[in-house]
């Protein structure tokens, strides 16, 4: 936990009067951190002396004010990565214009038609994608329409040289396989009075450096090819996957996996609700399987990781990325989500329920799994105890379990064991820290018509702070000096 996060959470009596008055769950936010996060990225162009925008993934969080917050920061600098009509449409709500805004995803006529209405770029995965395009183009008289044109099948370098094994990038579902791309760019010549090709993009699902260098080389290899064929692309999107490191101890990551696998063998007590191994089982005394868990610990995440990945020398010319980029005057456009959101928020719940049962004691919150989702996303978050009185101080810690308040023998908000400084009291709120990214808001739902949580923005104010809700949000401030 970084400031101003952490202050945050020095002011109970202030986020205890919050859930009184708009209930539990509630999810905070730190608007001004995700510009301060945008800021650290854009000292990474800099360093590297890069052009290029950084769009902010809104699927990572639906709230109105990071977005608007992020919509006040440099035109040139900072932009709206959007994966639907709903998100095109919120973007501009924001105060997103047209040509700040990347879309992406799956897209459906209504998507398209709209992100070329709008004077966005649209970033392409197929021939068909871009076909469909051209025609709504053709159709309603619009202008050209900047595109990106996704490329997936990256081959190793030894592939390319024709020795060694052959090796491609992981396989996805977005984008067109290196090997097809003949057809693809036989489309964007024969649609140039519709499109204009301005770059190419990739967005691998991995944490690996080398498999994100080796494709960054390929695409600029690949933009030298389209430039042969009279084209002119210009910039590079590597997509996102920058990570966020959610425990600040390495030892203490390795410590809690190092026992899971030995509970799973059952060394050692469960550390998890009925012995769940999160994707480990014990087959004849040995722990297969792979943990289905977000790397809680990472060296390097965020801005680091952008550095380190631009640092690295390519395998095939054998210079780092930011050099290549720089030789053929390339821009670069990444699309951060959790990065961007990294710091940004937690989510409070308010105890509503503790009772002793011969698997420990379980602690019923105000909130389902759906409220937020770190069981999906495989994050593991100690939450923090605020408490609604200080009667309790000197109790001894204990391990609990955190379960929902839906009729659902699944719902629980982590199945992992949580030891806590004491044992909570009704009333009592535990915060979960850094939800911002994907974990807040990404599977919520009204089922047995429990309320959904709402959103807060919050900013420090001299020695207090204040709170608007987060539709109510605009990062402007009115004459009088007052923030609207």
């Amino acid at each position: 936990m970084e400031p101003p996060l952490a202050g945050l959470l020095e002011a109970g009596p202030f986020l205890h009067s919050l859930v009184d008055a708009l209930g539990s769950p509630l999810h905070v936010l730190l608007p001004d951190t995700a510009a301060a996060n945008a800021a650290r990225f854009r000292a990474v162009y800099r360093r590297h002396h890069l052009a290029g925008r950084v769009y902010f993934a809104l699927k990572a969080n639906r709230s109105a004010a990071l977005p608007r917050r992020l919509a006040v920061e440099d035109p040139a600098a900072v932009g709206a990565d959007v994966a639907s009509t709903g998100e095109l449409r919120h973007a501009l709500g924001c105060g997103f214009t047209g040509d700040r805004i990347m879309a992406t995803g799956p897209k459906d006529p209504e998507f398209l038609w709209l992100a070329a209405r709008v004077g966005a770029t649209v970033n392409l995965d197929s021939p068909g994608e871009l076909d469909q395009l051209a025609a709504l183009v053709g159709r309603y008289g619009l202008g050209r329409v900047p595109v990106l044109v996704r490329l997936s099948g990256f081959e190793s370098a030894a592939a390319q040289g024709g020795a060694g094994t052959r090796t491609l990038s992981r396989r996805s579902r977005f984008g067109t396989p290196l090997r097809d791309t003949d057809e693809l760019l036989t489309a964007v010549r024969r649609h140039a009075d519709a499109v204009d090709l301005v770059g190419v993009a990739y967005h691998l699902d991995t944490t690996g450096l080398g498999e994100k260098v080796r494709a960054l080389e390929q695409c600029v290899l690949f933009l030298d090819e389209c430039r042969a064929r009279g084209l002119a692309p210009r910039a590079v999107d590597i997509g996102g996957g920058f990570g966020v490191g959610y425990v600040a101890d390495a030892g203490e990551w390795e410590r809690w996996t190092t026992a899971l696998s030995e509970a799973v063998l059952g060394v050692r007590p469960p550390l998890t609700w009925r012995g769940h191994g999160y994707g480990l089982r014990n087959e004849g005394g040995t722990v297969r399987g792979t943990a289905a868990l977000y790397p809680g610990y990472r060296p390097t995440a965020g801005p680091g990781y952008l550095d380190e990945l631009l640092s690295t020398p390519a395998p095939v010319l054998g210079r780092a990325p930011a050099t290549l980029l720089l030789e053929h005057l390339h821009d670069l456009h990444i699309e951060p989500g959790r990065a961007l959101a990294d710091q940004c928020g937690l989510t409070l719940a308010r105890v509503l329920e503790v009772r002793p049962t011969g698997d420990g004691h379980l602690v019923r919150l105000g909130m389902n799994a759906g409220d937020m989702t770190l069981e999906e996303h495989g994050v593991l978050v100690d939450p923090v105890l605020l408490p609604r009185d200080d009667t309790a101080a000197g109790e001894r810690p204990v391990g609990v379990h955190l379960v929902g308040n839906l009729c659902l023998e699944a719902d629980l908000i982590t199945r992992r064991t949580v030891h806590l400084p004491r044992l909570p009291h009704v009333g009592d709120l535990l915060a979960f820290v850094n939800t911002a990214g994907y974990t807040m808001d990404f599977h919520a739902h009204h089922a047995q018509r429990q309320p959904a949580a709402r959103t807060v923005a919050v900013e420090r104010e001299g020695g207090s702070w204040r709170w608007r809700l987060d539709e109510d949000y605009w990062p402007i401030t009115h004459p009088g000096g007052t923030p609207a």
